[in-house]
């Protein structure tokens, strides 16, 4: 099973990137070429029947199964990065992270508006940086189809946080505590 792989192969770092908060690094994954090939596989099934015109991943880690997601699909891949890191006009989004604050941004040319966006990132925890880039890319008139994450920490309970975007959340590991 899928999700079993995944967990077995993500490393848990304790008190990183602060005490308290154990983080789920997913670099492993990365030295399983078969494995990655399989959660592009299943995430590209899981979107067979949605009409998708670009995917946008969140930095950094949004942007390494994000672009491969975007090329399987042949469609467009849009970074969207912390502040002051996209070299052209930008629109920007302030957020509060779990331990700071942090704005992000997209290129103002991207897509264009009505475009239909899937928001790619790694990890789904409080959903904080996931609604602002939901908002960051309604500023420009994008419409959210959906989510793919790797990892959901469901016991933040942050799903929800995300439906009044879309309701299409696909999460391919998921921690209950």
């Amino acid at each position: 099973m899928l999700e079993a792989r995944i967990k077995s192969i993500i490393r848990d770092i304790p008190d990183f990137p602060q005490p308290g908060i154990v983080f789920k690094d997913i670099t492993p994954i990365l030295k399983d070429q078969q494995l990655c090939e399989e959660i592009i596989d299943h995430i590209v099934a899981c979107l067979k029947d949605v009409e998708i015109d670009a995917i946008a991943g969140i930095e950094s880690r949004g942007f390494l199964f994000g672009m491969l997601l975007a090329n399987r699909l042949n469609i467009p891949f849009i970074p969207i990065r912390k502040q002051g890191k996209l070299p052209f006009k930008t629109v920007s989004e302030s957020y509060k992270l779990e331990y700071g604050q942090a704005t992000i941004e997209v290129h103002e040319d991207a897509f264009s508006p009505g475009s239909k966006v899937l928001i790619h990132d790694d990890l789904l925890a409080t959903g904080g940086t996931v609604v602002a880039a939901s908002k960051l890319l309604g500023k420009l008139g994008a419409q959210i189809v959906g989510y793919s994450f790797i990892i959901s920490l469901d016991f933040l309970q942050s799903q929800g946080r995300l439906t009044r975007f879309s309701d299409r959340i696909i999460s391919l590991a998921r921690f209950a505590d």
